[in-house]
């Protein structure tokens, strides 16, 4: 069961979704991670750290987890 990340604007960015759980601590930090690390966006290899991720947009980290986007009503 992927765990919900709850936004309250239309998309979030893939370097600001990695801030928000705590993978990182500095948006500077996104390039080397995605670099280093497979992160995989809707069942696609994602590197992008400006890639926009939307409702129901599901990304997996295999060493972190399991995320969905969600938008606030």
């Amino acid at each position: 069961m992927p765990k919900e990340i709850v936004i309250d604007s239309e998309y979030i960015t893939l370097g600001q979704l990695l801030k928000e759980i705590g993978v990182i601590d500095t948006g500077g930090m996104a390039k080397w991670f995605l670099s280093e690390h497979e992160v995989v966006v809707n069942d696609e290899l994602e590197g992008r750290r400006g890639k926009k991720l939307y409702n129901n947009d599901q990304i997996t980290i295999p060493t972190v987890g399991t995320f969905k986007i969600v938008t606030e009503p």
